[in-house]
């Protein structure tokens, strides 16, 4: 629009409000942000003037009409971030094929990637420099890629994690270009993204595919959404931390159904909370599942100030247990038949002890035993506070004679070398070392199941007397098996309850009436008795977190580090391939930069998978580490690699023939073709039960397409591209369920897989369908948003079901190919 160029020094917001008359007050703070993008950012295509006029009338049109949000950068960390680089680069191939020019292909939003998630504990134990080496490819192949393309940024590792050096560092909270002034905004590839609306900051995190667009010039589309209030009233509990606190919110308002809208903060409590404990608050916003967090109201939720201490668990974060009931609570876990909660062991097996030597020793290991205690500062413990006490809580206890039993697996994964800094300032971070909370590294490590192994004597007890041990980590994912597949129960605790919990070496203790343990002397020493108090803790953050750190992370960004720097790295345009790597390949996916065609009958079609409700992206996408009988497997040996090479999938996301073979390789994927957690599933015109990939190579090969059946929230969790783009490459041409994880559902229009929903109170058991019939889609020439089409099974059934594109710009992606070929075809 015109009237920005006789802007200097002016916000658009302050302007409009002059010029329609509005007063910016009665606006809640994210629509503000949203209103300036869409006016900043109008062209009349992407972004038109109705769009912002629908913004403004915010009261009226939430949740009735899509409005585009341009933000003003991206944020990336590694293991989304090379196959979006992976992709950049396939795509200067394509347009280089098609005859266009390769040079041309650059983000558009300036982007900022982290290398932070490629972090293995048991290698960064042993040594750092043989961690860099075994992804040498990799960062080689980031360092090409910050030559090369313009407007990016690359943050090499060993500086710290995407979400915390994107609170210290990367924000700029207000942008200043040309002398023009307009607010900071970010989405991101990774679901903690929100934390930076603790700084005033709309930000939130999108899949791997919308973040390309967005990259490449496209706007973000959501609903409208509505704005809920949420009021902080007085204090809590002296011995409730910032966890605690974030716990208690993320339970009520998952009560109170705060899925996809904006949730906005005010109240007393509000001005008690540092920036830190709002950041606290604010990651865990998908938890709850809000897009974000701000300060203001439309509807008022109002949460009484009865926060005590809490964990969550032992399979999900939403499911809160009080820690003064945690011994109880575990023992009802223990009864409760197996789902969200129980484990369902027998009352006569249930105070089995299973003895086992470790280096020379003898231990027991019974059920709520712990074998892996992580504290990390990423995320929702980003908060100096939380982090301090957990070292103060390690000194004391050390002080008194307290130790940790040497096989439980202890890590300490700050989230960046800010609180390194300040743990060690403060004298405590020796204590945390002596306890085994040794400084493994920055990067996401346990909570993404990148532990280092249990020794193997444990493990073999663990499985030998079918013991439920427990993982406890100051993370936010909890999934059961995520950290390792044969520890069942893992709980989410602050960072000094985990060193609490690790000291106890059991979730089985009433830490009132029970001792840690035995210390000098004998004595008997209680949680109390080592709890650091808020005044000491005060004073110990006043004294070590100060302004000169932030200065010191800067600088060390801009210098780099000595093994960063001395990478070698080529230069040329196009990237030069290495048919023999593992790591790095160049996708199919821009193999044909398609014009727009009417979607095609999908004819004859099998069932891959029959899956039922709550399938989340960890069932989905390949993550952690590599099970040696997976497919992956027997690529990467096929190739010449060992076991202990493999790596994780994260880190060969970039490796499109690894992360297909991962595709629903999740060994508690419950396929009802099988009948119990596996990575299996039948193909029928053979009748053989094979892993998912096999099975999908063999369909692809006989020229029939497959779809997936699911019942209700298909795509719950973490927002991952290879959850859209696996199965895509898998064959699968449409998704038919109850209902979808919103951005998941985006994110298979984006790679262009048809997302289907049943009507109504139709589901594959009312319809009678058993998932081995063959399945016919007719799509019409025009499709329209929310149209019904019908389907044809090989038995003679028909019924309907809602093509879930919400508008026509989602109908336009999906003609194309998906939205990385939509948006590739500006190069040509």
């Amino acid at each position: 629009m015109v009237i920005f160029k006789k802007l200097r020094k002016l916000t658009v917001l302050h302007y409009l409000s002059q010029l329609l008359c509005f007063t910016l007050d009665t606006l809640p703070y994210s629509i503000r942000v949203l209103f300036e993008s869409s006016v900043r950012n109008c062209d009349g295509f992407l972004v038109k003037e109705t769009d912002a006029m629908n913004i403004l009338d915010w009261k009226t049109k939430q949740n009735n009409v899509e409005v585009p949000f341009c933000p003003a950068r991206v944020v990336l960390q590694d293991f989304t971030g090379i196959p979006a680089m992976v992709d950049f680069a396939a795509m200067r191939e394509a347009v280089r094929n098609a005859g266009g020019d390769p040079v041309k292909v650059n983000p558009a939003c300036p982007t900022d990637l982290t290398v932070d998630h490629s972090l293995q504990i048991d290698f960064i134990l042993k040594n750092q420099e043989m961690e860099f080496g075994r992804n040498r490819e990799r960062l080689q192949f980031f360092k090409w890629s910050s030559k090369v393309f313009k407007n990016i940024s690359i943050i090499p590792p060993e500086t710290g994690m995407a979400h915390q050096v994107n609170l210290e560092y990367l924000s700029r909270v207000v942008f200043e270009v040309k002398d023009f002034l307009y607010p900071d905004s970010v989405v991101g590839t990774d679901s903690h993204m929100t934390m930076v609306n603790g700084l005033g900051i709309l930000g939130w995190g999108v899949g791997g595919i919308e973040t390309e667009a967005v990259m490449l010039g496209m706007p973000v589309t959501l609903t409208l959404p509505e704005v809920v209030g949420c009021e902080l009233t007085g204090a809590a509990s002296p011995l409730a931390t910032s966890i605690d606190i974030v716990l208690s919110i993320t339970k009520h308002l998952r009560q109170a159904d705060v899925a996809g809208k904006f949730v906005e903060f005010f109240g007393s409590g509000v001005s008690q909370l540092s920036v830190a404990d709002r950041t606290t608050i604010a990651n865990m916003c998908p938890e709850y599942g809000a897009i974000l967090i701000g300060i203001h109201c439309n509807s008022v939720l109002d949460i009484l100030s009865s926060i005590i201490p809490y964990v969550s668990g032992p399979k999900r974060s939403q499911d809160r247990v009080a820690v003064n009931n945690m011994k109880s609570d575990f023992q009802a876990c223990l009864n409760e038949k197996s789902g969200v909660k129980g484990f369902q062991i027998a009352v006569e097996k249930q105070n089995d002890i299973v003895p086992v030597q470790y280096e020379g020793n003898e231990y027991k290991l019974s059920h709520g035993c712990i074998v892996i205690a992580a504290v990390i500062s990423c995320t929702n413990n980003c908060n100096p506070s939380v982090m301090l006490a957990a070292g103060l809580l390690a000194k004391k206890a050390v002080e008194a004679g307290l130790v940790v039993k040497p096989y439980i697996r202890t890590s300490l994964s700050p989230g960046s070398g800010m609180v390194t800094h300040y743990l060690s300032s403060s004298g405590v971070l020796p204590y945390l070392s002596k306890l085994g909370f040794e400084v493994v590294g920055y990067g996401c490590s346990t909570c993404v199941g990148n532990t280092a192994p249990l020794p193997e004597a444990i493990r073999n007890a663990i499985k030998q007397g079918d013991i439920i041990a427990c993982g406890v980590l100051s993370g936010t994912k909890n999934f059961e098996g995520r950290l390792c597949d044969c520890v069942r129960a893992n709980y989410l605790a602050s960072p000094p309850l985990v060193v609490a919990y690790a000291i106890a070496g059991t979730v089985r203790i009433d830490f009132e009436t029970e001792p840690l343990g035995t210390g000098f002397n004998g004595k008997s020493i209680y949680l109390r008795d080592i709890w650091p108090t808020r005044k000491e803790l005060h004073t110990m953050e006043e004294e070590c977190v100060i302004s000169s750190m932030f200065k010191e992370l800067q600088e060390k960004m801009e210098k780099g580090n000595k093994r960063w720097n001395l990478l070698e790295a080529p230069e040329s345009t196009l990237f030069p391939w290495d048919l023999k790597s593992t790591y790095i390949r160049c996708p199919s996916f821009f193999d044909k930069l398609v014009k727009p065609v009417s979607p095609q009958l999908i004819e004859n079609a099998h069932v891959l998978l029959y899956l039922g409700d709550s399938v989340t992206t960890d069932h989905i996408s390949p993550a952690g580490s590599i099970a040696r009988s997976s497919a992956a497997a027997k690529y990467l040996t096929n190739k010449g690699l060992t076991p202990r090479e493999f790596n994780s999938y994260g880190a060969r996301r970039g490796n499109d023939a690894v992360m297909t073979r991962g595709t629903f390789a999740n060994i508690k994927l419950l396929n009802k073709f099988i009948g119990k957690p596996a990575p299996k599933t039948i193909h029928f015109p053979s009748g053989q039960t094979l892993d998912v990939f096999e099975a999908a190579e063999l369909y692809q090969k006989e020229g029939i397409p497959v779809i997936i059946l699911a019942g209700k929230k298909y795509g719950l969790g973490s927002s991952r591209d290879w959850a859209a783009k696996g199965p895509f490459l898998l064959g699968v041409k449409a998704v038919l369920a109850e209902s979808y994880e919103k951005v998941h559902k985006s994110q298979l229009i984006g790679i262009g897989i048809a997302p289907l929903q049943f009507l109504p109170g139709e589901n594959p058991s009312t319809l009678g369908l058993t998932g081995r019939e063959q399945f016919s889609v007719l799509f019409p020439p025009e499709l329209s948003p929310g149209m019904t089409l019908d389907v044809k099974t090989s038995t003679g059934k028909v019924f309907s079901v809602i093509a879930l594109f919400e508008n026509d710009m989602e109908i336009t992606l999906y003609k194309y190919g998906g939205s990385l070929n939509f948006v590739a075809r500006r190069f040509l």
